[in-house]
């Protein structure tokens, strides 16, 4: 069976706490879009939260599971470690974001990885984030509304760490079956490219530590990991293929905005194929993308109950000015 392209990551699924916390800082200080609030399709009574640029392209959309009540997670061993954005490889673009970062009172780390300057902080529940800057941009949608000045906003994902505890059975899957290809290595990371690297989300790394302790799922950790599959035809083939290489794939399940298939990689991460369709204009317009709750429809009959449930946003007008602007 030939094999479909991956041209990139589709999005990730990650773990916060305070739902209104993780709007005003993914919102106002990263600059992305609320292009969707929904509910987790398992748990209705908690939010599911979709950030991206403008139009909600696949390769720049970041998601939370905000569980208030859920104790403190440890990222490590087995999960996808860091989330790294792209913005652009300028001077300027650094140091502007050195400067929001500090005006925020963030902590940032800054290195060089493959020839590219990297600024390393967490969110406010504790997830590790990157800012990653490179000369040519893939092609996404601005966010209109957003503050941020266009030469310095992030474009979308650049990459995702995973730390493991070894290599070669990882590497099985992502060489053989799915088709990446090892574009480089720094001490104990290896970055693997996938098919289309004019897309966002173009590598996944790993971090190799047979040391590393295993992480804990809770708040700051990420769930999960999508990689991009053009339809639902190439979905069944990527089905096909991984069930083929003896990996346990369950069924296409509705997700709404797009469909997807699960699987558990070698070393613990939480593979996602997610496919481009059919998007996040099925029950939005454009310009209201983020605006108004909307539910799967096996919960519309409890819309009542689930809204009281969950806490108010507070986006509706502010959703048109940025919460707060840092410089």
């Amino acid at each position: 069976m030939t094999r479909p392209n991956i041209s990139g990551i589709h999005h990730i699924t990650a773990i916060s706490a305070s739902a209104v916390e993780n709007l005003t800082f993914y919102e106002s200080t990263l600059g992305l879009r609320l292009v969707k609030q929904t509910v987790n399709f398992d748990d209705p009574s908690t939010y599911h939260l979709y950030y991206g640029d403008e139009q909600g392209t696949p390769g720049t959309i970041l998601t939370f599971f905000p569980w208030e009540k859920l104790p403190q997670g440890r990222p490590g061993a087995g999960m996808v470690t860091a989330i790294a954005f792209a913005v652009p490889m300028t001077m300027d673009s650094m140091d502007f974001w050195k400067r929001r970062m500090a005006a925020a009172g963030i902590r940032i780390e800054t290195i060089e990885r493959f020839g590219e300057p990297v600024l390393r902080f967490v969110d406010p529940h504790g997830l590790p984030l990157e800012l990653i800057g490179i000369p040519h941009p893939p092609d996404t949608s601005f966010r209109q509304t957003c503050t941020l000045p266009k030469d310095y906003a992030i474009i979308g994902f650049h990459s995702a760490t995973a730390t493991l505890n070894e290599l070669e059975p990882i590497t099985a899957l992502l060489q053989g079956a799915m088709g990446m290809t090892l574009s480089g290595q720094e001490k104990r990371r290896y970055r693997f490219g996938m098919d289309n690297p004019e897309d966002p989300g173009h590598y996944y790394d790993l971090i190799v530590d047979p040391q590393a302790r295993s992480g804990r799922a809770g708040c700051g950790t990420v769930h999960h990991i999508a990689f991009r599959t053009k339809n639902d035809a190439t979905q069944l083939q990527w089905q096909a293929i991984l069930r083929g290489s003896g990996f346990d794939v369950t069924d296409v399940r509705d997700r709404q905005y797009f469909r997807s298939i699960y699987f558990r990689s070698p070393g613990g991460v939480l593979f996602e194929m997610a496919t481009d369709s059919p998007g996040f204009g099925v029950d939005e317009a454009a310009a209201e993308l983020g605006t108004s709750l909307k539910l799967p429809p096996q919960y519309e009959r409890s819309r009542a109950a689930i809204e009281k449930q969950l806490p108010a946003l507070r986006v509706g007008a502010s959703r048109k000015e940025e919460l707060h602007v840092l410089t």
